[in-house]
């Protein structure tokens, strides 16, 4: 009930202070100096400790308003003011410091006190927090602050490619963050049809693996029968989902988005499906990156489809490589490339008109285009298969090149099935010469997975993958030793 409260009282102020903050367009605002030194007068007040509480408030109010009126320039204006000047208190800290070392000392002997020890870290630790971090705790204190705070950070990570001396503040700014999204203050909604037009346009906005092009499209995708979309709700962000996933009810791990994705395709076996595939999961908040929550989000949504779907065993991925293309072309443009085996170079000969061989005659393969009939269909679908498997992968042991499969493996997930031409589209084809791949959650090795990648870097990988896996690195080495 006390959550209830907390998120009822958050959402109706969240409108009050989206029309304050939100509704009115950035004007463009910069600072100049004068502007500077009032907005530097504003936070000391925000942190003047005899104020009280409700002044406090008025005061950051003041500061976020005139906060969300900048413009890039002003904002990185502003992080930079924060920087140099509302850092830790060096002259408090040396007090701390010297204070902790005078209690410290006698530690070893009979004069220990450790009460006091403890009291004087207490007070090197306050001393050296910086004062930033205790503002952006003000501002998410504010009605539909904690948004306010998540763009913020969004801005600040854009403005890090060209200010990386603005690290510290985001780090502390990301720390302020995490502690605001536990796990079991996040609300899982199941997205339907029927939820508001509002939160289905967010939807159609913030899809960041396969675009929905049509309301036809995103009706197909929320169809009650044999898809499911969920999403993670903040109690301060209430009606802005932080991410989402969908999921496709099947009878078996599927192998092709596009033929997932067609809105013209009959509907599916719902609730006699065994097998759920999650085939998108977006990130909604820039300003969350960093923040851990898909994890937390594929384990409450397989309990939630496990309670309404008893049949359903079997939950895995179909996802894609998007750094796959760029690695392996990169790759071949080496001339000292040791990615190719005796074995491929044979392939790429007996593919080619004139027998020409090595990563050049591959590259010029390749970029002749992909069909999936003829009979070179299947010497270079096994080729690139292997090729992505050593992509994936990578350097065992050690953590995998691919963004996507960092993500699966670090939430427990195995490497499953490498699926050729399973997004033959342009997109596909940029991305990954068509391929995706499939990750399996099995809900008993979950942990013991996660455990092996995070702490010793071994990915978990089925036994074709493993067979693929063991093969190429056998052909490697044999090339290495021949050379």
């Amino acid at each position: 009930m006390a959550l209830r409260r907390v998120r009822a009282t958050a959402r109706a102020g969240f409108e009050e202070a989206t029309a304050r903050w939100r509704r009115r367009p950035r004007p463009g605002n910069a600072l100049n100096d004068r502007d500077l030194t009032r907005l530097r007068e504003r936070i000391e007040a925000c942190l003047d400790p005899r104020l009280s509480g409700v002044a406090i408030r008025n005061r950051a109010g003041e500061v976020a308003d005139v906060v969300v009126a900048l413009d890039r320039t002003g904002l990185d204006a502003f992080f930079t003011l924060l920087l140099e000047s509302f850092g830790p208190r060096l002259d408090a800290v040396q007090r701390a410091l010297d204070d902790t070392a005078d209690v410290l000392a006698p530690i070893r002997g009979d004069r220990a006190d450790p009460a006091g020890a403890m009291a004087a870290v207490a007070a090197l630790r306050e001393a050296c927090a910086p004062r930033w971090e205790q503002l952006f705790e003000l501002l998410c204190g504010l009605t539909g602050g904690v948004k306010l705070a998540v763009d913020l950070r969004a801005e600040l990570l854009a403005l890090l490619r060209e200010h990386p001396e603005l690290a510290p503040l985001d780090r502390d700014l990301q720390q302020v963050l995490s502690r605001l999204f536990p796990p079991g203050l996040l609300e899982l909604r199941r997205i339907t049809w029927n939820s508001p037009g509002s939160l289905l346009e967010k939807l159609i906005d913030y899809e960041a693996v396969h675009e929905i092009t049509s309301w036809e499209d995103l009706k197909n995708r929320l169809d009650d029968h044999d898809r499911r979309c969920y999403a993670f709700i903040h109690p301060g962000m209430p009606d802005e989902p932080l991410i989402f996933v969908e999921v496709a009810l099947l009878d078996a791990i599927a192998g092709d988005v596009v033929r997932l994705l067609d809105v013209s395709a009959p509907s599916g076996i719902g609730h006699e499906a065994t097998t759920a595939i999650f085939y998108s999961i977006s990130a909604c908040q820039p300003g969350l990156a960093g923040v851990n929550l898909g994890d937390v989000l594929i384990k409450e949504v397989v309990a939630d489809l496990t309670r309404d779907l008893p049949r359903l065993n079997q939950f895995a991925t179909l996802s894609p490589l998007p750094g796959f293309r760029r690695w392996l072309d990169a790759e071949l443009a080496k001339p000292d490339t040791t990615v190719l085996s005796a074995e491929d170079l044979e392939t790429i000969a007996e593919l080619t008109p004139d027998g020409a061989t090595g990563p050049a005659a591959l590259s010029a393969l390749l970029a002749g285009g992909l069909t999936d009939t003829g009979p070179q269909h299947k010497a270079l679908r096994e080729l690139l298969i292997g090729l992505c498997v050593d992509y994936l992968l990578g350097d065992e042991p050690g953590r995998s090149r691919d963004r996507v499969a960092n993500f699966h493996l670090t939430n427990g997930a195995q490497v499953e099935r490498l699926n050729w031409m399973a997004n033959a589209t342009p997109a596909g084809l940029r991305e990954s010469y068509g391929l995706m791949v499939n990750y399996r959650y099995d809900l008993s090795k979950i942990d013991a997975h996660h455990e092996q990648y995070v702490a010793h870097g071994h990915i978990a990988r089925s036994s074709s993958i493993a067979r693929i896996a063991t093969a190429r690195r056998k052909a490697r080495a044999a090339r290495a030793e021949n050379h």
